[in-house]
């Protein structure tokens, strides 16, 4: 009987403390999506838009790729543009030396790399 009352009492005051902490006001939904947004924003102008900008002076290039262009490829070859299609550059890194690249992999112009090594 004393253990049946203890526990009674025991769970009254549970019960007591937890609607006294429910009582607590709602927050606004807008608020609790407020962190996420901050979070999305700041990975949007961190990581996305670099990249987005990245890519785009990267088509740039590709796109005024022309004959001749001395080049430098995305796994360190240096060499003229020796012929062009839509996909692929015939790359001649010496006489008579030449190798097809996929457009992707060029890296970019020479000459703008030694000019940012100068700086």
């Amino acid at each position: 009987m004393l253990k049946s009352l203890l526990a009674i009492v025991a769970l009254s005051s549970t019960n007591a403390f937890a609607q006294a902490a429910g009582a607590a006001p709602a927050q606004n939904p807008i608020m609790q999506f407020l962190p996420l947004v901050v979070v999305f924003v700041i990975f949007y102008f961190f990581m996305i838009r670099p990249q987005k900008k990245k890519y785009e002076e990267e088509q740039a290039l590709l796109e005024k790729l022309a004959k001749g262009d001395e080049i430098y490829t995305k796994s360190g070859l240096i060499g003229t543009v020796h012929g062009i299609t839509d996909t692929v550059v015939t790359v001649e890194v010496s006489e008579g030396v030449r190798f097809k690249v996929l457009k992707n992999q060029i890296g970019g112009l020479y000459k703008t790399l030694t000019e940012s090594a100068k700086k």
